[in-house]
């Protein structure tokens, strides 16, 4: 149901392909603030701009600017991407998000709150076990600046990545496929591959990836499962956030005034970083989530047929859709 919802709108193939090339250079609209301030600081260091890599890059300013500067970027791809939806596609917001009458935020608020007290007790617990890993790194001004820009931003961040991947792509490609696994899968790994410019690619290698890729097939069957996004709207502004204001790295993407500086070597991690979250946590989160929302027919939602319903029939479908 959730990806028939783009019949609901103009969803000819190359309407998406205009919409992509918008809505990247939306992005790329948005990303010259923050290449204007890099270069301009790596000039007057009088640094070799030549040789910055990613993790020299996000190292150069203020980390309270660096993240501002960084997260606008997705801010105004947002923007780009509600407006090509609204006006190329003459899709609702609501069709974009889900395939209930109206977007449940209590499904947005229980991932988040959830996901948010999960995440962080594993970053605790890792603090109790291994303490000598971790540098307590809390200042209270540049903590509570930290914590406006992300509060305000992170969330728009993540939204933009989940409208565009498990929102635009996934329906777009489903309708065009006329199949839920190609877009499911499709998304999952370029999500996971528009990564591989992370800092994080470049100290632990591509074997990070199955990390990506696994996050991003976990939250496409979250969104096909539960048909619509607010779950996965909620997981992931609750990942980047509270890691955001938790715990930083000197070669993470999001390197901030978090309350804890993660000093140990990115090199040693192995099986309980990468694999345990993708193979163990994210499946258990699944479960418990199919079991509170009563989630059937895996192999239809999954792997089915995209079938366009008559014209007359679009009002119809949404009236029988339950807010459950």
């Amino acid at each position: 149901m959730y990806i028939s919802k783009a019949f609901n709108g103009l969803h000819e193939w190359w309407r998406y392909l205009i919409g992509i090339v918008i809505i990247v250079a939306a992005s790329i609209i948005g990303q010259i603030p923050f290449t204007v301030a890099v270069l301009y600081k790596a000039f007057k260091d009088g640094g070799d701009v030549t040789s910055l890599d990613q993790t020299a890059m996000m190292g150069l300013l203020e980390p309270n600017l660096n993240l501002f500067l960084m997260l606008i970027s997705f801010a105004i791809g947002l923007v780009g991407l509600l407006l090509v939806t609204k006006y190329l596609h003459k899709l609702s917001f609501k069709h974009l998000t889900t395939a209930r009458k109206k977007i449940d935020w209590k499904r947005f608020w229980f991932i988040f709150f959830l996901w948010g007290i999960v995440s962080s007790s594993f970053v605790l617990i890792d603090y109790y076990l291994t303490p000598e890993d971790y540098v307590f790194n809390f200042k209270l001004v540049p903590f509570l600046i930290l914590s406006v820009i992300a509060i305000v931003l992170v969330p728009l961040q993540t939204s933009f990545e989940e409208y565009l991947f498990r929102g635009y792509l996934m329906q777009g490609i489903g309708v065009i496929v006329k199949n839920k696994w190609v877009p499911l899968f499709t998304t999952s790994i370029v999500f996971g591959l528009l990564h591989i410019a992370n800092p994080e690619v470049e100290k632990l290698g591509y074997v990070i990836m199955i990390y990506y890729i696994g996050t991003g097939l976990m939250l496409g069957i979250m969104t096909l499962m539960d048909e619509g996004l607010e779950l996965a709207l909620g997981f992931h502004a609750a990942n980047n956030l509270f890691t955001a204001l938790l715990v930083t790295a000197d070669w993470t993407a999001f390197q901030t005034h978090s309350i804890f500086k993660d000093m140990s070597d990115p090199e040693t991690m192995g099986l309980m970083e990468i694999f345990v979250p993708v193979f163990v946590v994210f499946p258990i989160l699944l479960f418990i989530l199919s079991k509170k929302y009563n989630w059937t027919n895996w192999k239809e939602k999954l792997f089915g047929n995209v079938i366009e319903p008559p014209k007359e029939d679009y009002k119809i479908l949404d009236d029988i859709i339950s807010d459950s």
